[in-house]
C-alpha cells in the first residue's frame, strides 16, 4: 500500500505518517528526513538541496524526485511505503505516478490533513525547529498554497483523495487517518 499524506508545514504529516507507517507495517518515508540526512552527510543531492532549504523554498522536483525512487527502489518498500512531503506539487505526482505504475506500486490513497492556519503558526512556535523561522514559516506557507493546494484537485480528480480534520491530539487526529486508511482497504 502507498500511502501519501499531505498537509500545511505544521500539520503533523511527520508524527502522523510515522505512526501509520507503523500500524501498515511498511516504511515511512519523510522526504524532509532523507533531504537533512543527505545534506549532513554532504551527498551531492544534499550539497545541491541545502540552498533550497535554508531559504525555505521548495528543492526542484528533479532533485526530489531522484531522492524518492532512489528510497523506494531499496527492499524494505517492495509492499508500499508512507510517503511524508512527497509529492508536493502536481508535476511531481504526475511524474511520481508514471514511475510508480512502471514499478507495479500505485498510489492506493492520499490523506490532507487540514489545519486552520493559527493552529498551524502556534505548533511551529512551540516546535522550535531550525527551518521553522518565521520568515522561512511564511514562505513554505506561500509555497504551500501556491505549489501543492492544487495537488489536492489533482488526487480529487482520481478519486483517491481523502481530507481528514487535523485540530485536536495527536491520538484524536491519528484515529481519524486510522479510520480513513481502514475505509479504503474494504
Amino acid at each position: 500500500m502507498l500511502v501519501v499524506l499531505v498537509g500545511p508545514p505544521g500539520a503533523g504529516k511527520g508524527t502522523q505518517s510515522q505512526r501509520l507507517a507503523e500500524y501498515l507495517g511498511i516504511p515511512h518515508c519523510s522526504t524532509g528526513d532523507l533531504f537533512r540526512d543527505a545534506c549532513q552527510r554532504q551527498t551531492e543531492l544534499g550539497l545541491q538541496a541545502i540552498e533550497y532549504m535554508q531559504s525555505g523554498r521548495l528543492v526542484p522536483d528533479s532533485l526530489v524526485e531522484k531522492l524518492v525512487v532512489e528510497r523506494l527502489s531499496q527492499a524494505d518498500c517492495q509492499n508500499g511505503c508512507v510517503l511524508d512531503g512527497f509529492p508536493r506539487t502536481v508535476p511531481q505526482a504526475r511524474q511520481f505516478d508514471q514511475w510508480a505504475s512502471q514499478n507495479y506500486l500505485p498510489v492506493s490513497v492520499v490523506v490532507a490533513i487540514e489545519v486552520d492556519e493559527q493552529t498551524l503558526l502556534d505548533r511551529l512556535a512551540d516546535r522550535g525547529r531550525q527551518d521553522d523561522d518565521r520568515q522561512v514559516v511564511h514562505e513554505r506557507f506561500r509555497q504551500y498554497e501556491e505549489l501543492t493546494v492544487p495537488l489536492l484537485d489533482y488526487y480529487r480528480g482520481q478519486g483517491i483523495l481523502r481530507m481528514v480534520d487535523g485540530v485536536g491530539g495527536l491520538d484524536e487526529v491519528y484515529e481519524r487517518i486510522q479510520q480513513t486508511i481502514e475505509a479504503t482497504r474494504t
